[in-house]
């Protein structure tokens, strides 16, 4: 028997109530102030939502590309389609899948690779280097002209049903490869595509499975062939574009703030989107060490998932430079951690677990042993735009985010994050290799250590 009259009230109120909301930091939002000092000119506009989708990955890059458009087209609201890349994503995952799925036919199908492959098929997540295979590859086009369906804002039924057909056709190749039987639900079958060649019998499957993507997710625009857009500039002036989905992605860039996709550059009025660099900062790995990921990837034959390993002070430099020269930033956090939801503020004392449960939830690992125990990694990917910089110092207090879970919560959408907050939280941030020194981009062409599938870098925003 245990005496708790001592923490009666605090005992009343944990257990009858989100302990989150009972714990919240008065002081923590008093002091997290929605102001910032240095920002970029144009940070966007609307505020996006997901919805119920783990699509962030993709809001946060169209998030990044429009505010080039925008200047361009001089508009005061845009939004590229989320949906288009989502739909392409979702069909490249899939034919990603079952390659991965014959190259790995001979090894065992419950040892923990084949396993991985299959767990993690088609999910909603991703990496910027994803965002520029499918951007290279089928472009971009303005959300009014490929706006979410149901199922893209609600994408839980399409990947069941993905996944589930993706599996059986695991099994099928896998089969077909090793050139014997396979079973499958405890019963044996004979595969129907022993005779044929693996790469029609897939061809087969694709077809099956864009059928599906199609009918979920709507026809969407040709990469090849024009769209019209109609749009209304800042002037009230109505204007038409004829343009096709690959030009009109080739076409971000302007005076000032620009994205391309091909021509290297070295103003920051017209840098590439093949020229940003991620940079992860993972302290189990040596810093200043480029590392991939095994078999992590969208696009056969497009770039590999690459990241560049840094201390977060090198990194923090680089996203200050980018906001300077007045560009939004993609990054990936573990958004769950330490973040008030209702308020939009991210900072390591906006919860007193301490107070209130006596016990000290932060201070217990460090950011590697998160890593290595399996408490942390990459969940969520949003916009940097602007920061807050100490007048004495020039090091930076906090940060403005921009999120794409609407305007009902946060600051209408926008949340801020402490500078405390992002050494323990961040993991990756995207940024124009131009502003990096000469050390750090001398190891971008280094040979990147693999990691294995599995791996939390691995782990898709």
């Amino acid at each position: 028997y245990v005496r708790l009259t001592h923490i009666r009230l605090a005992l009343s109120a944990l257990s009858s109530a989100n302990p989150k909301t009972v714990l919240t930091s008065q002081a923590s939002k008093i002091t997290t102030q929605h102001l910032f000092n240095t920002k970029i000119p144009s940070e966007g506009a609307p505020i996006t939502n997901q919805r119920s989708s783990g699509r962030c990955w993709l809001f946060a890059a169209t998030n990044v590309f429009r505010v080039a458009l925008m200047k361009k087209y001089k508009v005061e609201s845009f939004e590229l389609s989320q949906n288009y890349l989502y739909y392409y994503d979702k069909l490249e995952k899939a034919n990603w899948f079952l390659e991965q799925v014959i190259a790995t036919a001979d090894e065992d199908l419950e040892g923990r690779l084949v396993q991985r492959l299959l767990g993690d098929l088609v999910s909603d997540g991703g990496q910027w280097d994803m965002v520029y295979n499918l951007v290279d590859k089928y472009g971009l086009v303005p959300q009014a002209l490929y706006p979410d369906s149901w199922n893209a804002q609600n994408s839980s039924v399409l990947n069941a049903v993905l996944k589930t057909k993706l599996r059986e056709f695991a099994l099928t190749l896998r089969g077909v490869v090793v050139g014997s039987e396979s079973g499958a639900a405890g019963r044996e079958r004979r595969e129907p595509g022993a005779t044929r060649s693996v790469s029609a019998l897939k061809a087969d499957m694709m077809k099956e499975i864009q059928h599906i993507i199609t009918l979920l997710l709507g026809p969407p625009p040709h990469p090849a062939e024009e769209f019209e857009w109609t749009y209304v500039d800042g002037d009230n002036k109505v204007h038409e574009l004829s343009i096709t989905p690959r030009e009109f992605a080739k076409n971000i860039s302007s005076s000032g703030c620009g994205f391309q996709m091909t021509s290297s550059s070295s103003s920051l009025s017209s840098f590439t989107i093949a020229d940003m660099v991620s940079l992860v900062n993972d302290p189990r790995n040596e810093y200043m060490t480029p590392l991939t990921v095994d078999r992590l990837g969208n696009v056969v034959r497009g770039r590999n998932t690459t990241y560049l390993n840094v201390d977060m002070q090198t990194m923090k430099d680089a996203c200050v430079k980018m906001i300077k020269a007045g560009l939004p930033i993609f990054f990936g956090c573990d958004v769950g951690k330490f973040s008030d939801k209702a308020s939009g503020i991210m900072d390591l004392a906006i919860f007193d677990f301490e107070a209130g449960l006596r016990t000290d939830l932060l201070g217990g690992m460090t950011k590697e042993e998160r890593l290595r125990a399996g408490e942390s990694l990459m969940t969520h990917a949003m916009v940097l735009t602007a920061v807050h910089l100490d007048e004495k110092t020039g090091e930076p207090l906090r940060w403005k985010v921009q999120n794409s879970w609407g305007v009902d919560n946060g600051d209408k959408g926008w949340f801020v994050m402490t500078d405390a907050w992002m050494d323990e939280w961040v993991y990756q941030a995207v940024v124009d290799q131009k502003l990096l020194s000469r050390e750090v981009r001398d190891v971008l062409g280094q040979e990147p250590v693999v990691l294995p599938l599995w791996d939390p870098m691995g782990a898709l925003a």
